[in-house]
């Protein structure tokens, strides 16, 4: 599919009222797939290794844009089981198994950080192990020892006026961890998408149509389109719902402030066009929102604080 220019007439999606935002994007989703297993798509989950016979095939929406895979590595006695990480950034993963692995090294559950674009070794298990036992891996972007600065971000709209549909703490979606600090601007679909921080694209997804109520995307792995952008302390912005093919940057090319990521559009779990928006980081096995600072149209934006559990 050619993507989107600015030249291209933005198609336009009408006003709405208040637009809510659900549960979104945020680390990884594990897809049960043929070896290897391959983790994918957004929030947290599991994937299972063997995978029981009903795995998606390969292309469908469950396997698209494949983030995490594990791979066997044979050796005298035993078997090592490696993670790959195919973002252009850092992912830290947990491998469980359902039931006893006696002679695992080091025991289960180990965890690890994979670099990007790398391969870790995150456990050797003893050949009598091997298919005997089911094996669960957990994949969250970031690495857990990310020092966010205190940074000013730019508004990441063009052309568009400040709307805010669901800020800090809103109650339809923004009241856990991992976008409690998250804002929804409501915007017409087809607007440009600004990086609101230099960085680094870690992680894309542009192939998501339609968009779906919030019961229906707890059980879709692949719920919006987004970019996620890493920055140089550890942290990473996430751009999400963009209009499908609405993404012109890639994986590993480096952005600068007020660069054209994408456009918005009103994919996934959205009842409305409008663009999430979330600074996160990895606070151990976890994806944590951050409160920032950012500079709008009329001047510093001020979103109020979450109230208190």
């Amino acid at each position: 599919m050619r993507r989107p220019s600015l030249s291209d007439p933005a198609p336009r999606a009408r006003r709405l009222g208040p637009v809510i935002d659900a549960v979104l994007a945020g680390s990884l989703v594990g897809a049960a797939l043929a070896l290897p297993l391959v983790v994918s798509a957004q929030t947290p989950s599991s994937a299972a290794w063997p995978a029981p016979s009903s795995a998606p095939p390969q292309g469908s929406p469950a396997t698209a844009s494949p983030a995490v895979r594990l791979h066997r590595q044979p050796a005298a006695g035993r078997v090592g089981i490696v993670a790959e990480n195919t973002l252009a950034g850092p992912v830290e993963v947990l491998l469980t198994a359902d039931g006893a692995t006696p002679g695992s090294d080091p025991p289960l559950p180990a965890r690890a950080t994979v670099p990007a674009h790398g391969r870790t070794l995150v456990a050797w298990l003893p050949d009598a192990a091997d298919g005997a036992v089911d094996l669960t891996l957990r994949a969250v972007p970031g690495h857990p020892s990310a020092r966010p600065r205190d940074v000013e971000y730019a508004y990441p709209l063009r052309g568009a006026p400040l709307r805010i549909a669901q800020g800090f703490g809103g109650g339809f979606s923004h009241h856990d961890p991992e976008h409690a600090y998250a804002v929804d601007f409501a915007v017409d679909a087809g607007t440009p998408v600004l990086a609101a921080r230099d960085g680094t694209v870690m992680q894309v997804e542009a192939g998501i149509s339609g968009s779906t109520r919030l019961v229906a995307a707890h059980d879709d792995p692949a719920r919006a389109n987004f970019v996620r952008v890493l920055h140089d302390d550890g942290t990473m912005a996430l751009y999400a719902h963009l209009q499908r093919g609405g993404v012109i940057v890639a994986p590993d090319e480096h952005v600068r402030r007020g660069q054209i990521l994408g456009f918005s559009g009103n994919t996934g779990a959205s009842t409305g066009p409008h663009l999430h928006f979330a600074v996160q980081a990895n606070r151990g096995l976890r994806l944590e929102s951050l409160p920032f600072r950012m500079f709008g149209p009329g001047g510093v934006l001020r979103f109020a604080q979450p109230a208190p559990d």
